[in-house]
């Protein structure tokens, strides 16, 4: 696909300024934050930025591909767009725009469970390419539901998450009042009308729902309800015995996607899982965690020879993206940069975040003269 790089946003940071001062403070806030304290939002970054690489200038360099691949599928590059929440809250159409342009630069797109778009407009969009992240039903039927409907979609792989055993305390988000739709406080109102085009699109493309969950959650759900509804309906407390039917009905590629220990890990191997998606949830739920890179960097001295071990939170750019894969990730994922970008440049957003992405990438690649994806490891500095 062509290059649709716009220089006036030439990093991450630039697209969550210009995001922040189109989306209304509420909706921002929900994106853009962690839990209680936000150490842990904080600390991924910075911990994978003291990862150092090293140039190999005077061997003989060829062309370097940014192409990968990852359980069994081949990508444009080594990223992709990680499952978020409420998409179409922080900027309409969300889901959609990103859906499609993860299809047309050939990267995969994870869909939320909790999202605003449902499991069947995503595989439409990307002609049965969008994987499904899936928050554990209490109720079988349900999951069984949800399972069915994602393979009827086509969808190759299944997300199973499994660190949110309980709703994060993010007190942005109580302050603000957060519901789908948005609660119509004072502060609330006053937000929305700052934000002509962030109003003007929510018009054109309808209040956000949860689409997917629509056959089996009521409407209007605020943040107290929303909580209570997700530990009533959806478990993410997982063992063997909640998994084992999901491993049995499933018959795509099962990825665990939450594992921030070498325990979880041993387990998701014993369990049949294909891969693991290394990750804290974006610092969103325990503000105690250790960083991704640690936990990444540990679990793939000893296992990347057992599963494909792929990892999220934290990553804000090439280079970060780098990093991770010079410390054994196999692929990486990205979810809040994906949405800056969709909030900064509406439906050029994706196409423009993910262009951005590739060439700050190539350029590492290029700088530290490797030719493949999976020799970055060869350039990491060990400490």
């Amino acid at each position: 696909m062509a290059n649709s790089f716009n220089s006036d946003y030439p990093s991450v940071d630039d697209l969550r300024i210009k995001a922040k001062s189109r989306i209304p403070k509420f909706a921002f806030e929900y994106l853009d934050g962690g839990c209680n304290e936000d150490v842990s939002l904080a600390r991924n970054t910075s911990e994978i930025r003291k990862v150092q690489l090293q140039p190999r200038y005077l061997r003989n360099q060829g062309t370097s591909s940014t192409k990968t691949k990852v359980l069994g599928m081949e990508f444009d590059a080594p990223f992709g767009i990680a499952p978020v929440g409420l998409q179409g809250l922080m900027w309409p159409n969300t889901p959609a725009i990103l859906a499609k342009s993860a299809y047309n630069h050939n990267i995969p797109f994870i869909l939320s469970t909790v999202t605003t778009m449902d499991i069947e407009k995503a595989s439409e969009l990307t002609e049965g390419n969008a994987w499904f992240q899936l928050y554990n039903p209490v109720d079988d039927a349900i999951r069984d539901s949800i399972i069915d409907r994602a393979e009827a979609a086509g969808c190759p792989v299944l997300v199973l998450l499994c660190d949110v055993p309980t709703f994060g305390y993010r007190p942005r988000d109580f302050r603000n009042g957060l519901a789908l739709p948005p609660k119509m406080t004072v502060s609330n109102i006053l937000q929305i009308l700052g934000k002509p085009n962030w109003a003007f699109n929510t018009l054109k493309y309808g209040q956000p729902t949860f689409e997917t969950l629509k056959p089996y959650t009521p409407e209007g759900l605020n943040l107290r309800q929303l909580g209570a509804f997700m530990d009533q309906t959806f478990s993410g407390r997982l063992n063997e015995e909640k998994i084992k039917p999901i491993r049995d009905r499933w018959k795509g590629k099962l990825v665990l996607k939450g594992v921030a220990s070498e325990q979880d890990t041993q387990d998701a191997i014993r369990m049949g899982f294909d891969g693991i998606i290394v990750s804290n949830h974006g610092g969103r739920q325990l503000d105690a965690a250790q960083s991704t890179i640690n936990s990444l960097q540990e679990i793939t001295a000893k296992y990347s020879d057992q599963i494909e071990i792929m990892m999220d939170s934290g990553l804000r750019s090439g280079p970060d993206i780098a990093r991770a894969m010079a410390c054994g990730a196999k692929f990486t994922f990205m979810g809040r940069s994906f949405v800056y970008g969709t909030g900064a440049l509406g439906n050029k957003g994706g196409d423009h975040t993910i262009s951005m992405l590739k060439t700050q990438f190539k350029q590492v690649m290029d700088q530290l003269c490797c030719e493949r994806v999976e020799d970055l490891p060869k350039h990491l500095i060990t400490t």
